[in-house]
């Protein structure tokens, strides 16, 4: 019991190396509870447990394969909307109103007054959760280009 208890113990050690905090994301969890995991099953194997080994490897996969799926379905996906705005135009206010109520995050907004004597342009990053394949316009953009006064929209989904 001693060997197996210093197996898991030193693999533990190195899996904690693994594991990194970049600001407030946290990186390697994941790769540290495999690299344990692999060594349970290793010593199950080592002890002829064929039958529990097995069991344990399908369910193993099957957990990492549907967190994967998980984690690609919270990530934080971005886009840069531009927006070519003249005077009877809504105000930013309302611009960031509209963004905001439709569920995205603002992490940057940014006003050029006086494009060319009347126009305005504003251009923000945004943020939100969803899909990496979730490249549309957001039916909010639609609605925000449809609106009186604004001359152009566009919208780049930025891939990670």
């Amino acid at each position: 019991m001693r060997l197996l208890l210093g197996i898991l113990a030193g693999r533990g050690f190195i899996g904690a190396g693994a594991i990194i905090r970049r600001d407030s994301v946290v990186l390697g969890v994941t790769t540290a509870a495999t690299l344990w995991f692999v060594t349970v099953l290793g010593l199950c194997f080592g002890a002829g447990q064929i039958w529990l080994r097995s069991a344990a490897s399908l369910l193993g996969i099957g957990i990492l394969s549907g967190l994967k799926r998980l984690e690609m379905s919270l990530k934080d996906r971005r886009a840069t909307l531009a927006i070519v705005a003249c005077e009877e135009a809504p105000n930013d206010d309302d611009i960031r109103a509209s963004i905001t109520a439709a569920g995205y995050k603002i992490s940057s907004y940014a006003i050029v007054d006086q494009l060319d004597g009347k126009n305005r342009e504003v251009t923000c990053a945004v943020q939100w959760r969803g899909l990496p394949s979730d490249t549309e316009v957001p039916q909010a953009v639609r609605a925000l280009a449809n609106r009186s006064g604004i001359i152009r929209v566009a919208w780049t989904p930025q891939s990670r």
